[in-house]
This record gives structure tokens, sequence and C-alpha cells, in this order.
């Protein structure tokens, strides 16, 4: 589930592969703005798919002149990331 507040988004519960084609619609719905700020503090579960997800949106935004930043990335979702080598492809959190 994402709720967004102005340039302030949450992003609640898993974001797995059961679930990620759905978030990734709304999200690039909801993310249509200049600036986004998505916080993840309220992510309950990851698998690789989040990783791929957190990207395709930051790939969204750079195509439409957009920025969109990540906070609060769940430790699993770090460990992932550092696995994968795309640690800075994340942004600053």
């Amino acid at each position: 589930m994402i709720s967004c507040d102005g340039g302030r988004c949450t992003v609640q519960g898993p974001i797995t592969l059961d679930n990620t084609v759905a978030l990734l619609a709304r999200g690039n719905e909801l993310f249509a703005i200049p600036q986004v700020t998505v916080d993840l503090g309220a992510v309950t579960e990851v698998d690789s798919s989040a990783l791929s997800l957190l990207l395709e949106w930051r790939r969204e935004a750079g195509r439409h002149g957009r920025t969109i930043r990540y906070l609060n990335l769940p430790a699993n979702l770090k460990s992932l990331a550092q696995l994968y080598g795309v640690t800075e492809l994340l942004g600053n959190e």
C-alpha cells in the first residue's frame, strides 16, 4: 500500500513478487510530481523484486525529469542492494 501527502509518500506492508506489479503501477501514478520522497520505514517484508521496483521507480522518474528519494530502507533491502552492487543506484537515504 502506498499513501502520499504532497511530495512525501509512505510504502506499508510487504514488497514481494506477489505485489510488485501493482505497486509499480500505483507508484507511477502517485509519483508524477517533480520531487517525491518515499519512506520505506513501514515495509514489513522484501525480496529481490523490491530492489527492482525501487530501481524502476527511479528510472521512470528520470525519464520524466523528476527526482525520487528513498528514506528508511529496511536493513534486508540494504543488504540485497549491497549484494547486487546497486547501493549507489538507490541514492542517499
